[in-house]
Parts: structure tokens; sequence; C-alpha cells
């Protein structure tokens, strides 16, 4: 058998997962090749607990190049160019031609999409972030504290909210809750819209309930930098903390090689992944997988961006190219079953899981708090290293 080169763009939880499954199931039949510009894979949900204290940087990150023990090569190069068309990678210095391409280059933050921003507020979805928060919370001595989620769509929808139960657990800590006025602002109608109007109820009650403000609907124009919040509809808001999710965007170079639709997202058959070029397949937070299920006719539901889906799709993906490849196997499809945690900061977290591809609606339940769930979530770090790494 010809050995294949498989080409995997992008070291997060769906690059390394499908790069895994191919490796192990198609040995010397298969050379897997992954791309990433940053030489660590780090696994980003736990970001939050870097943000707690349960853990450093270094413990949520791996070396890619540490993948070779498994025969997956990488290369630590940004990539420049994607030629659908001819087969062909152009990252740093090297053209790689493959048989198969993934794309797993997930969402970038684009802070500058909004005025101000960048120099006003903290941004979650980074390390770097990570531990400014970190340090502000510690030396925080009271004001108002606003968490802002300027644009949909965005990577982990729990994420925004599971930070606000942990600023207040903090700051009751540190016996300053009094002084701390804690705000979600948000585009969305109701917390992760896309889990449905149940699921959404149950975490703003959980938000009212920690007396933490909810404001739903509220389109941000810009950032001052004296920290005052300017909305599209008039309303202003002064925080003295502010944290924000960036909004996203897909990276330029998916762009430039004309895998995009127009809201700049790489749209896939929901089921196998596969794009509109031959052998070119993508996963993850850089797709756009429409929903059949809505809750609104005039308004589609996307899948959310979220590691359990990248997850889940690189099985389905490596599957489908291992059997194109060996004639044997099972070709599989994705179902759109998926699950998550939210931690709630008082070392319980919630847990919802469901079918995101059920008629008419997306069907998600939520259980807990509980304190197995959090443990749960530390379980999967612990498993996920051993199994990729």
């Amino acid at each position: 058998m010809t050995e294949k080169t498989i080409c995997v763009l992008g070291g997060g939880i769906g690059g390394v997962a499908v790069a895994n499954r191919l490796k192990s199931a198609l040995g010397d039949a298969g050379r897997v090749v992954i791309i990433d510009k940053s030489p660590d894979h780090v696994f980003a949900p736990s970001f939050l607990s870097v943000l707690t204290g349960d853990r450093r940087p270094a413990d949520i990150k791996r070396p890619l190049a540490g993948l070779s023990r498994k025969g997956i090569e990488f290369i630590n190069a940004e990539v420049k160019a994607i030629k659908p068309e001819e087969s062909l990678i152009l990252a740093g210095d090297e053209q790689i031609r493959y048989d198969y391409l993934i794309v797993a280059l997930g969402a970038r933050a684009n802070l500058a999409a909004v005025e101000g921003l960048a120099d006003a507020a903290i941004n979650l979805y980074s390390l770097d972030g990570i531990l400014k928060l970190k340090e502000r919370i510690e030396t925080f001595g009271g004001g108002e504290v606003v968490i802002l989620i300027p644009s949909m769509p965005y990577k982990c929808p729990a994420a925004p909210y599971e930070a606000a139960f942990m600023l207040d657990a903090a700051f009751r800590r540190r016996g300053l809750r009094e002084k701390a006025n804690i705000s979600v602002y948000t585009v969305e109608p109701l917390p992760m819209p896309t889990a449905g109007p149940q699921v959404g109820q149950a975490i703003k009650g959980m938000l009212a309930g920690r007396k933490i403000d909810f404001k739903p609907q509220m389109t941000i124009k810009s950032v001052s930098a004296g920290k005052e919040l300017v909305f599209a509809d008039g309303t202003t808001k002064r925080a003295d903390l502010l944290v924000t999710i960036p909004p996203h965007k897909a990276p330029d170079v998916v762009k430039a090689a004309g895998l995009t639709n127009e809201a700049g997202w790489i749209p896939v058959d929901p089921k196998t992944l596969k794009t509109k070029f031959d052998n070119v397949f993508a996963l993850g937070d850089v797709t756009a997988v429409k929903l059949a299920g809505q809750y609104k006719p005039d308004k589609p539901l996307m899948l959310p961006k979220a590691g359990v889906f990248a997850h889940a799709e690189a099985e389905i993906v490596a599957a489908n190219i291992v059997a194109d490849i060996t004639g044997r196997g099972t070709r599989r499809e994705f179902d759109g079953h998926g699950s998550c945690f939210l931690e709630l900061g008082d070392g319980t977290a919630g847990y919802s899981k469901g079918d995101f591809f059920a008629l008419p609606h997306p069907e998600v339940s939520m259980k807990g708090p509980a304190r197995r769930f959090r443990l749960y979530k530390i379980l999967f770090e612990k498993w996920w290293f051993w199994r990729s790494f």
C-alpha cells in the first residue's frame, strides 16, 4: 500500500485528536503531519483552573514535538498559504504536498473589531489575559466589574458565565463581595442560547442567585480609555475591571484559500466535515455547521464552537479517511451530540448535554450543580494528556 500524506493544520484539541487517531490506525500506511506556529499544545479548557490557582501555565501545556514518539511529524511554522487545487501547503520555508488535508486552525481573537477594546479590557481567552486577571483579582479593592460578550459566535459558550461565578467566589473569599458589582453584558438573548431556553433560564437564575446582573441583547459600540462602555442603543457603563470575550474571526489564510463563506467561516457537511474541495476536511472552531433545528425560523442556529465538538468531529474525520485509504473499517457520521461543564467557583459545577441535531430544535438538559461534575472535568484533563501525549 502506497503511503498517503495527511496534513493537519492546527495543534489544538481537534488537530491533536485527529492526528493521533489517524496514525494509530494507519501505521506505516499514513504519513501524518501537524503544522502549527506555536510549539505547544495548550489545553484551553483548563484556563480557568489557572485563574483559580489550581493549575500553573506549565501544567496545561505539552510540546507538540512530543507527538513524534507516536510517529506523528510536527512542523513548527505558520501556515502561509493553502492551495486546495494543487494539494499544497506553504508553511514557513516548506512546501508540503498532501493526499488529505484537515483544517483545524481554530478561531482568532479580533479585539480590533471594537474601538478601544484591546486597550481597556482583559482577554479571557488568552493565557496572558488569564494571568493578568488573576493578578487583578488578588489586588482588586472593589468597584464595577463587567464581563463583556461583544459578538457571536465565540468559543466555549460556558466560559464567560464560569468566569462570572469564579469572580463572585473569589471576591467572597476576600470579603469584598459587597464592594464588587458584577455584570454580564452580552449580545445574546439568554446565556448559551443554542442550548435552548431551559438551559439559558437556568443559568440566568444562577446568576441572579449570586447577585450578578445579566444584561442581554447589548451591542457594544466602543470602549474609552477610561473603561466606559458605549452601546448601540446609547446606554453607557463604566467599568473598574473589564473582562472581555474577544470578537472571533477565522484565520486570514483560510479566507485567502477560498474555503470560507460570507460570514468568514468554513462551511462543512454537518455529518462528514467535508469542505467543497476534494479530500479537504475542516473541524472545530474554524467551521460553520448549520443546525437544521432552530428556535426562531428567521435566525438559523449554528453548532457551538467548543472543544467537545472538535474532539467528536476528529473521530469522524479520522475514521472515514482510514476507511478510504485502507478499504477497512466502518464509515461514520457526526451525530451532533455534545456536553459541557459549567464551573460555579465554589467547588461545584453544572453539566449539560444534548443532541444539537435534534428536530425541531436542539434538545439539551442540565444537571447539578454538584461537586462530582467539577471532579469529572479535572479528571478529563488528566485523561486527555495521558491519551494524547
